[in-house]
């Protein structure tokens, strides 16, 4: 029988894997003499090594050309948000017209909201998770009074209904028929941030679309985590960022995806000048034509230092492709998650579901014992140099990335806790 904390087994798996290369890409935090066990890809993925080059490569430009930079070299500025589309359309699923990297994730979820949630006295409400990530639910909250109608009634926030504070298709189901009549916008997650779990955009956009909703989705968690094939999927639209799975530095450039058939121009948007028919910017003229495509959603100059990192972030998910680093992830949390279920289960309960279908490659971690044992075990593990991180009121968030979590990371972890477990200090031998 194998020896699941064994660390010649998690070796082994390490060695076996032939993505495993793809950690000696980034640049590892460091604790004590050694190296983390960084399992926060899912707040701020790690600085990808060929980060540098590319923003250097801005700088130097900067430096020797100044403005000329815009229009001259392979990597120009006037073009530079281009040079992302097709290997971002890849990851997402999507066209390269139907995704462009601009603004951030909430600015991008309001201007996508100025064309797409158009309420009316019949259909003014939108539908959420509830214990949506604040940020969008202030978002959403504040659009609905924008236009003239009452969250307190128009902000329909559908409940968990599964163990773990989990949602059921069914769930989402019956309060899309309930509601129907009365929504304009379904805004859903595509991996819920607080206990992980993954949903199915394709049958999420059927049921929206069937009642008469426009349908939405925060990708936020999702990007670079799994794959989302958005335009199969048929969302009318959706946002991200880039700082999380995608690698790209803090405070990142966000993304959005505008489904091809909103390729058409008459959409009500809120306008600026980037998003003007690129064929005639530089005319200056008063009337904005739009770009076709989600290009037409920007605003202003891409921020072409904030794009420089995301390159070199595709540069590996383009290397790896994204089925062979979703198989890789279902192989790291599947591990993280035998050795919870196999070794801890007397002191951790998982709250993200069992199926990988409904997951990415995070677990969250209840302590069983309560909220301050769980931020116990949360320093504990920080101590040890192992860094998950916390969400009130009691999670733990444990997130192997697949382009540079290994096997010996989880098992780590799985020590770790189990040190804490037995009353034993951070370092201690077992």
């Amino acid at each position: 029988m194998t020896d699941l904390l064994s660390s010649s087994h998690a070796t082994a798996l390490d060695a076996a894997d032939p993505l495993s290369a793809l950690r000696a890409e980034f640049h590892l935090p460091r604790h004590g003499e050694g190296e983390q066990a960084y399992f926060v890809g899912n707040s701020l993925g790690l600085q990808p090594r060929g980060a540098r080059a590319h923003v250097e490569e801005v700088l130097d430009q900067w430096a020797r050309i100044a403005v000329e930079g815009h229009f001259r070299g392979p990597a120009q500025w006037m073009t530079y948000h281009e040079l992302v589309a097709e290997p971002l359309a890849s990851v997402v699923g999507a066209e390269p017209a139907e995704v462009v990297a601009m603004n951030s994730l909430t600015a991008n979820l309001h201007l996508l909201m100025v064309s797409f949630y158009r309420p009316t006295a019949e259909r003014p409400a939108i539908l959420i998770e509830a214990g949506a990530f604040p940020s969008d639910r202030h978002a959403v909250a504040s659009q609905i009074r924008f236009h003239g109608f009452d969250p307190a009634t128009d902000l329909i926030e559908v409940e968990p209904d599964l163990p773990g504070g989990t949602l059921s298709t069914a769930a989402i189901a019956g309060a899309i028929e309930r509601h129907g009549p009365r929504l304009a916008l379904v805004l859903w997650p595509g991996v819920q941030y607080r206990t992980g779990q993954a949903f199915d955009l394709a049958e999420i956009t059927r049921l929206g679309h069937a009642a008469g909703a426009v349908v939405g989705f925060d990708l936020a968690h999702a990007v670079g985590n799994l794959p989302v094939h958005l335009h199969d999927a048929d969302a009318d639209f959706a946002v991200w960022c880039h700082y999380k799975y995608l690698n790209s530095g803090p405070g990142a450039v966000g993304g959005a995806f505008v489904h091809a058939r909103h390729a058409r121009a008459d959409h009500p948007r809120f306008a600026g000048w980037w998003g003007h028919d690129k064929a005639t910017r530089f005319r200056m003229g008063p009337e904005f034509v739009p770009t076709p495509g989600a290009d037409g959603w920007q605003l202003s100059n891409p921020p072409i230092l904030g794009l420089a990192p995301l390159r070199a972030s595709l540069d590996l998910f383009a290397r790896a492709g994204m089925d062979a680093l979703r198989a890789r992830s279902e192989r790291l949390t599947g591990y993280l998650e035998s050795l919870v279920r196999g070794h801890l289960d007397d002191a951790l309960e998982i709250v993200t579901p069992a199926d990988p279908a409904q997951r990415g490659c995070q677990l969250s971690l209840r302590v069983r014992a309560g909220r301050d044992a769980g931020r116990a075990l949360f320093e504990h593990l920080a101590a040890d140099g192992v860094l998950g991180d916390w969400r009130e009121p009691d999670v733990i968030r444990i997130s192997p990335a697949p382009l540079y979590n290994s096997h010996a990371d989880v098992l780590r972890f799985a020590r770790s806790a189990l040190a804490w477990r037995d009353g034993r200090a951070p370092g201690d031998a077992p």
